[in-house]
């Protein structure tokens, strides 16, 4: 089932600290469909992500993609322009020099106060986001496409990338989604919430991306140890990110290939 029209609409939902924004698409046809609930990078919903939801929706899904950052979790000076700029200086830096703070600190230098100033905080702010506090948000969006009448109830799966990815990963170990893909996220913490997980996994990186690579076997490890269903592809000559059209890393190759495993990966554990 592909090529279906789709409806698309900008919808809240009721989340742990409020109303939460979130862009909704699913098939006009009558009938019960599973869904997808879709979490973007951390430079928050956007277009990309937006047009990744259609994309699944025209394959029969109904997608949820939550703005995570309009929760009361999201810190301050969390703009788009802001962690655009922030990430750009982060991935400048050579990947085996990301955590070397004089490093970071001189590489910073370069900056004029008021930048400088952003980067640090939102450097900081990033990468210390209250995972499963958000996790708690997209559990709530499990239970709004639960309730919808157009959502086959229980087959519900998530998909993620980079922060987003983490997130996907975090909401599997709520035990709540049927199907969850992670596309270079960080593992999830502590990493025994693994025995959490219902569904299958698929895991996508890209073979550069040593960051986040560097405990990917503890990942593995785990779901090994508590008899999980998981699968991990690894693309070679692929960087982080490589499967947004709209970033310097996108890698065609590996988008494509990806994009052809998500499918035939939900198809098989949540169109039952």
């Amino acid at each position: 089932m592909s090529g279906l029209r789709t409806n698309r609409q900008m919808v809240k939902y009721s989340g742990a600290t409020g109303q939460i924004d979130a862009y909704l698409a699913g098939p006009v046809q009558e009938g019960r469909f599973p869904a997808i609930v879709l979490v973007h990078e951390i430079f928050g919903l956007n277009k990309h992500i937006m047009s990744v939801a259609d994309r699944l929706s025209s394959h029969g899904y109904v997608v949820l993609a939550p703005h995570l950052f309009s929760s009361g979790y999201a810190p301050r000076g969390m703009t788009e322009e802001n962690i655009g700029m922030t990430m750009k200086f982060f991935m400048s830096l050579p990947p085996e020099k990301q955590r070397d703070m004089e490093f970071v600190q001189a590489s910073l230098s370069k900056y004029d106060e008021d930048k400088r100033g952003v980067i640090q905080s939102l450097m900081g702010s990033m990468f210390s986001l209250p995972r499963q506090k958000l996790a708690e948000e997209l559990s709530a969006g499990v239970d709004f496409l639960n309730d919808r009448e157009n959502v086959s109830r229980g087959n519900i799966g998530s998909a993620g990338f980079c922060f987003g990815g983490a997130m996907s990963a975090e909401l599997a170990c709520t035990g709540k989604t049927a199907a969850s893909v992670i596309f270079y996220g960080q593992n999830p913490e502590p990493l025994e919430r693994v025995v959490n997980i219902n569904g299958p996994i698929l895991g996508l990186y890209g073979a550069l991306d040593r960051r986040i690579n560097e405990h990917l076997h503890e990942l593995v490890k785990a779901l090994v140890e508590y008899d999980k269903i998981f699968e991990v592809v690894v693309y070679k000559g692929a960087a982080h990110a490589f499967f947004n059209d709209t970033g310097r890393n996108y890698s065609e190759e590996a988008a494509k290939d990806a994009w052809e495993r998500v499918l035939k990966f939900f198809a098989a554990y949540l169109k039952k």
